[in-house]
């Protein structure tokens, strides 16, 4: 009795491994492909331009945006929804985080306007994060095919595992997130870094040239004042 115990725990353990490495080798089709998407674009001074984003019924969609190169770092920033409706107006920003929630089935509208600018152009970047649109439909499809055998006495069910592994995939797409977020951060203070260095360095010669000419016309007038020329008879 004591051996169909072991052989019945063992088979239970090994269906159980079985299951969680397919699942962690297949972990990138069942979780179905990402519907976040990020872009860095150029927006040529006096212009606007506008992308799209599909969103289905009664889910969220979250957009973050930086305007990190450009004089002035600063754009005009819409959303329009899929019935042609004004969602968010931002004018003049240089960043913004918006979130539309129980969005409608349909095409967004994401616009940038720099028109006001005559000159500058502005290169600028931005991430759409969609959730609760059924990314992972595959995954729930293998995992209703499966069925725990009867008398397991693991401490962890397949189910168990399944919502382990849900977190951490999403958990990780949230920290792949928040790095692109932060490497967009660091491309705008390098920029303004170059940028206020271009400035420094150029003020920094002007003065330079600036204080030898003085100097040069300060020696020049002293020699002035100690030059006499007038002839002395003896």
């Amino acid at each position: 009795m004591e051996l169909c115990r072991k052989r019945g725990g063992s088979g239970t353990g090994l269906f159980v491994f079985t299951v969680a490495v397919g699942w962690c080798l297949g972990s990138a089709w069942s979780f179905g492909p990402s519907q976040d998407s990020e872009f860095t674009f150029l927006l040529p001074a006096g212009t606007s331009d506008c992308f799209f984003q599909t969103a289905a019924r009664n889910g969220t969609m979250e957009v973050e945006y930086q305007v990190i190169a450009g004089a002035g770092m600063d754009v005009d920033f819409t959303i329009i929804s899929p019935q042609g409706y004004q969602l968010i107006a931002e004018s003049r920003r240089s960043d913004g985080v918006h979130m539309v929630e129980s969005t409608e089935e349909g095409d967004y509208q994401i616009c940038f306007d720099n028109s006001f600018s005559r000159f500058s152009e502005k290169m600028v970047f931005f991430e759409v994060i969609i959730e609760g649109q059924g990314g992972d439909v595959g995954g729930d499809e293998e995992w209703m095919g499966l069925e725990e055998p009867e008398g397991s006495l693991l401490e962890y069910k397949l189910e168990d595992i399944r919502e382990s592994m849900d977190s951490v995939h999403r958990r990780l797409e949230r920290s792949r997130q928040m790095q692109t977020v932060l490497r967009a951060f660091e491309t705008r203070d390098r920029n303004l870094l170059e940028d206020n260095l271009w400035r420094v360095s150029f003020w920094s010669c002007a003065s330079v040239l600036v204080m030898l000419c003085v100097a040069l016309t300060q020696v020049y007038t002293v020699r002035k004042l100690f030059d006499d020329k007038r002839r002395v008879c003896t």
